[in-house]
């Protein structure tokens, strides 16, 4: 009996692991907030400051399709089939509504579960075309309303324990944060979408962009030499994940970056108070495609729209190039240096392939 259900569930492609949901969904969900969410903050902030009222009103139709957007995402990554995925739209909507702040994790779960049940019954009767739509969109609705809220409460109620700690204790959490959220974004997870999932913003925010760039500048710069300027482009720019197979063969090549976040993490909060008040997914972006300095401006414009901030200062812009690209750099590349003086990096152990 059980070997029939596998090989039902291997028919599927249903697969139960930590890479399927852990990796693939959850990056997705975040590529799904960025082409909505994100994306639409941009062009509305752009439009205000441009006052090109057509900008604001894109921008707002695409940040207000953050959740299908990530169902969407999710379903493409799990491999469902086309009329469950289509069906996720509204199963995303839904869950990102009755989740509130915490709406990308309940997302995330329901989307899950939604996504994997309609893939179930796919193709198993003759009337697929109403059966996989409803079975999709009432679990993912059922889910919605029975789950999604005490998920959305229960991120932001995290989301905001980070947050208070931060400000309370800035220093302690400034190592904490920018270490922690740095490490996930060179992992093969999802920095952004945790950072989104928690609504990690404010000072807990700018700590986490500081671990962020630490990671990506800091291997980018560490790495010149083995990967020369495509390799600084794509690490920099790109993602510091690409170390993720050198880090594997040898864990120490990791150290300068953790100990440059460490240090640039407490500098954020305690010296500069850099801030990220913009949307939350750029706290986990770091300098991918800049999205992690477009959101420290957004969110200072907002910070201006709202009255909070009365105009971006010398030291704001200081705070901002020191610890997104000076610092990690030139820390990162003095880590490297001793570490290699140790014999902790051997030649080409930086090397991407």
């Amino acid at each position: 009996m059980w070997e029939k259900f596998q090989a039902f569930l291997l028919k599927k492609d249903i697969v139960f692991s930590m890479r399927r949901y852990g990796v693939d969904a959850l990056g997705a969900m975040a590529q799904g907030l960025f082409c909505s969410l994100l994306i639409g903050t941009i062009l509305k902030t752009l439009g205000q400051q441009l006052n090109l009222l057509a900008l604001v009103t894109i921008g707002d139709y695409a940040a207000a399709m953050a959740g299908p957007a990530m169902a969407l995402a999710i379903g493409y990554a799990l491999k469902t089939p086309p009329l469950v995925l289509f069906s996720l739209a509204a199963v995303g909507y839904g869950a990102n509504q009755a989740g509130g702040a915490g709406g990308p994790l309940a997302v995330f779960i329901v989307a899950i579960f939604a996504a994997e049940l309609g893939k179930l019954v796919s193709k198993e009767t003759k009337v697929d075309i109403l059966v996989t739509p409803a079975v999709t969109i009432l679990v993912g609705g059922f889910l919605s309303a029975w789950w999604a809220p005490g998920i959305g409460a229960a991120a932001s109620s995290v989301g905001a324990i980070i947050k208070w700690a931060t400000v309370q204790q800035p220093f302690i959490m400034g190592v904490i944060v920018s270490v922690v959220v740095g490490i996930c974004l060179t992992l093969p997870i999802s920095s952004a979408a945790i950072c989104a999932a928690l609504s990690l913003t404010g000072l807990a925010g700018g700590a986490a962009v500081a671990g962020c760039c630490a990671q990506m500048v800091g291997f980018a710069v560490m790495s010149f030499k083995e990967n020369s300027w495509g390799g600084l482009v794509a690490q920099g720019l790109g993602t510091s994940m690409l170390q993720m197979g050198n880090i594997v063969k040898n864990p120490k090549i990791w150290i300068p970056a953790i100990l440059t976040s460490a240090i640039t993490g407490p500098i954020a909060t305690c010296v500069f108070q850099l801030e990220m008040n913009g949307a939350a997914v750029n706290s986990g972006m770091g300098t991918c495609g800049l999205c992690g300095q477009i959101g420290i401006w957004t969110g200072w414009m907002a910070d201006i729209e709202a009255g909070t901030k009365t105009a971006v200062t010398g030291m704001d812009w200081l705070g901002m190039i020191l610890i997104c690209f000076i610092l990690p750099g030139a820390l990162c590349w003095i880590f490297g240096k001793f570490c290699r003086a140790l014999g902790w990096i051997q030649e080409n152990d930086l090397k991407l392939e």
